[in-house]
């Protein structure tokens, strides 16, 4: 079977099996992650020899290469540092150093089992420290748990990759010696994390604004609009490599330019990237499985599962567990964000960057992070339902104080101005007006479920709730919210 043939037969696997084993996949522990990371395992040189593919393959290249900078893009459009505004950096610069202590842990851990050199170990440390938001979609998307830790786990999966990503370059750079003198260090860090990221920048902002002009002006069809939003992302990519610097940070930048000039691109577009994403990671599974199929020998396998326990049982806790030491949040949230930084696809494309180096325990680190990967996708994906449901009771029998924030950035202490407070007298005074407030309801879950009083014509909003609920609402009535 030629190249061609198999890589219209592998999407065409996606395409077909996606729908019709969705439904086993919603009720079961499984993952479509770890089905299709398992489908490639079967079918590779490790398994019934169907196809071979080793990781040099033009093929996986390309897919990785449309993957991950799709899913960075995505990432940064994602990131609703709209929404947190001048708070945003709150968050980001309490999970940064979360991300840093995991690299180096992780790095000492890999020395330690595997025996990788330390620099090389630095490497599989900053690769292993990506968490995935493939595996975490369905956790972010879940209402029941609060608004606040869901935002948290989504800005920390959005941005480790704006830390891990530099880093891997930059001690690839050291390993392969590619930059000699301090002159060539400065401009290839000056191309990495400047210029390419800036002409990422410039490309996201002025083509989602041209965008945008244009269509108030003469209107543009939905589904080219959709393929526009493709092309922004193709082209900071192409302009961040052209320019001796990173496609993938580029790409990431014309997202977060997206979101920082408070630019829009039609929701369209989202969805549609999505799916896109979605199909090209799940063939970016199979791909990676053929591969893991011929190398997963390469690893040793006793000391990488020790491994993966340490990542995922300490060195994510101890972690995480500093860096939320001042966050105002129960315990049941510190443990549920503690837990839920899997490793997936991203720690898999990284670790190809490595290959496509050339480094000599390359193909080594690659084999140990699939098998990482493989038990995390395995842990995480059986876990989620039945953690999140029990996380979600547990908000349900008692008041959580992350249920009275809107964003993560309020969890860390980045709170908006104090808000005015109505007497009762004052309300029913405003409600006999001719221009009554919408009341709103933003009681806690447990006492929702157990009070049985309501006021007449009130809005039920979780509290953490509330700015979604009032994004796309005009301000032409006064809300005033009520809690116990």
């Amino acid at each position: 079977m030629n190249d061609i043939v198999t890589g219209f037969a592998l999407i065409a696997i996606v395409l077909l099996a996606m729908p019709l084993i969705s439904g086993l996949v919603d009720r079961s522990p499984l993952s479509f992650a770890f089905l299709f990371l398992i489908l490639g395992l079967a079918i590779g040189e490790g398994g019934i020899g169907l196809i071979k593919l080793d990781e040099h393959s033009l093929a996986l290249e390309v897919v990785a290469t449309l993957t991950l900078s799709l899913v960075l893009f995505l990432d940064a459009v994602k990131l609703q540092i709209d929404e947190l505004k001048a708070r945003w950096l709150v968050p980001v610069l309490v999970l940064g150093p979360g991300t840093a202590l995991i690299i180096a842990l992780g790095a000492g851990s890999i020395a330690w089992l595997i025996g990788l050199p330390v620099l090389v170990a630095f490497i599989g440390g900053a690769i292993l420290a990506s968490t995935d938001p493939v595996v975490l979609r369905e956790v972010i998307r879940d209402t029941r748990i609060p608004r606040s830790i869901r935002q948290a786990l989504r800005i920390e999966a959005g941005m480790n990759d704006v830390v891990v990503l530099p880093t891997i370059l930059i001690l690839i750079a050291v390993a392969t010696s590619a930059s000699n003198g301090a002159g060539e260090w400065v401009s290839f860090l000056a191309k990495l994390l400047l210029i390419g990221p800036a002409l990422g920048f410039v490309i996201g902002g002025v083509g989602s604004w041209a965008m945008f002009r244009i269509d108030q002006i003469t209107p543009i069809r939905r589904e080219l609009q959709s393929l526009y939003g493709l092309g922004i992302v193709f082209g900071a990519y192409a302009a961040g490599t052209a320019a001796d610097g990173d496609g993938f940070l580029a790409a990431f930048a014309a997202g977060l330019a997206v979101v920082l000039l408070n630019q829009t691109l039609c929701d369209c577009f989202l969805e549609y990237g999505e799916v896109t994403a979605e199909m090209a990671m799940l063939v970016s599974f199979i791909l990676f499985g053929i591969v893991l199929s011929g190398i997963l020998g390469e690893a040793p396998t006793w000391q990488t599962v020790a491994l993966a326990a340490i990542l995922i049982f300490a060195i994510r806790p101890l972690s995480l567990g500093l860096v939320l030491l001042r966050a105002k949040i129960s315990w049941e949230a510190r443990g549920f964000v503690a837990w839920f930084g899997p490793r997936g696809l991203n720690s898999l494309l990284l670790a190809l960057l490595v290959v496509h180096a050339g480094l000599e325990e390359a193909t080594v680190l690659l084999a140990v992070v699939g098998l990482v990967v493989l038990i995390s996708t395995v842990l995480h994906g059986a876990s989620a339902t039945p953690i999140t449901t029990w996380y979600a009771r547990r908000i349900e029998q008692s008041v959580h104080d992350e249920e009275r924030e809107t964003d993560a950035a309020g969890i860390f202490g980045g709170h908006e101005e104090e808000i005015p407070r109505m007497t009762v007298s004052d309300l029913h005074e405003r409600l006999g007006s001719s221009d009554p407030p919408i009341i709103l309801d933003v009681r806690s879950r447990m006492s929702y479920e157990h009070d049985n009083g309501r006021l007449p014509d009130d809005v039920r909003v979780p509290a953490d709730q509330v700015a979604l609920w009032a994004r796309d609402r005009k301000p032409d009535r006064a809300v005033v919210a009520y809690c116990t």
